[in-house]
């Protein structure tokens, strides 16, 4: 007996799925699994994980945080570079800060729970900190002396043109002390918490201040990557901070650098990215050869 024709197009719809589930759903991911324990390719499979005495610490590709149960920087360790990944190298909240260039105003609200530091003041707080972990010149252009982005609302009379009627300082608050204390004459003022002076018609004027073009802390010391997991830091932020793990471990900065340059990798290809630096293969290096004392 003929089955009906709806039926007989069911049954061929349930027999490509079954065929198709068992293929794509069993034999090509096993297969796949297999391939990958093959010589050569079985720790990258693995996640290309480090492991110490039985115990696994890392993986080469995942960045973590070398800090104190505070969260302050361990000084006898090189330290990654910033993360916006959960509360830090979360690999389960990979993502960026979404923040941009023109992010230099932050949100002071009443209620700190609600206020939040824009990129600028993010990347000049740390720009200072690193500068004074490692004793060098933190500062950095468009920040103030006590780390935040040092930018004005400029109020004018006729809104774009006019003589200037009110300045403010838009990331500092009280007790501070304005990073300027006048802008064209008039005295300039603290922030107000929950005061939005961009919506009331403030310029946003950031101002440049006397820190190096060319400032001693690299880039990456203060921003994240795009996936907030980059396990690599630049030869220079490696460099800067040579001398402070030689002298935390009492050894000589130049067998230090010797292990830097061990643990640098070149351009992928030769010619794609840049140079970076496996800081956990690192402070594992170190620890191996220059214990902690």
């Amino acid at each position: 007996m003929r089955l009906p024709t709806w039926i007989a197009q069911h049954l061929a719809a349930l027999r490509a799925v079954l065929v198709f589930t068992v293929l794509l759903g069993l034999v090509y991911p096993l297969a796949l699994v297999a391939v990958g324990q093959l010589p050569g390719l079985h720790h990258k499979a693995d996640g290309s994980l480090i492991t110490l005495g039985g115990t696994t610490v890392g993986s080469s590709l995942i960045g973590q945080s070398f800090t104190d149960a505070d969260g302050n920087p361990v000084a006898r360790y090189f330290q990654s570079r910033p993360s916006a990944a959960g509360d830090g190298y979360d690999p389960t909240s990979t993502s960026a800060s979404n923040l941009g260039p023109e992010s230099v105003v932050d949100t002071i609200a009443t209620d700190p729970e609600e206020s939040s530091e824009s990129l600028l003041t993010q990347v000049c707080e740390r720009s200072r900190a690193v500068g004074e972990l490692n004793g060098v010149d933190g500062r950095r252009p468009y920040c103030t002396d006590d780390g935040v982005g040092a930018v004005l609302a400029v109020f004018r009379a006729d809104g774009l043109t006019g003589p200037v009627t009110r300045v403010v300082s838009v990331n500092q608050t009280a007790p501070a002390a304005p990073f300027v204390s006048s802008y064209e004459g008039v005295p300039v003022e603290l922030a107000k918490p929950g005061e939005d002076y961009v919506a009331a018609g403030g310029l946003v004027t950031p101002i440049r201040g006397d820190a190096p073009a060319d400032p001693a802390v690299p880039a990456d010391a203060v921003t994240a990557s795009g996936s907030g997991l980059d396990p690599q830091i630049s030869p220079a932020y490696a460099e800067l901070q040579v001398d402070r793990v030689a002298r935390e471990r009492g050894a000589d900065p130049a067998a230090v650098r010797k292990l830097v340059d061990a643990h640098t990798t070149g351009r992928a290809l030769g010619f794609m990215g840049e140079p970076g630096v496996n800081v956990l293969e690192l402070n594992i290096a170190l620890d191996e050869q220059f214990p902690a004392r």
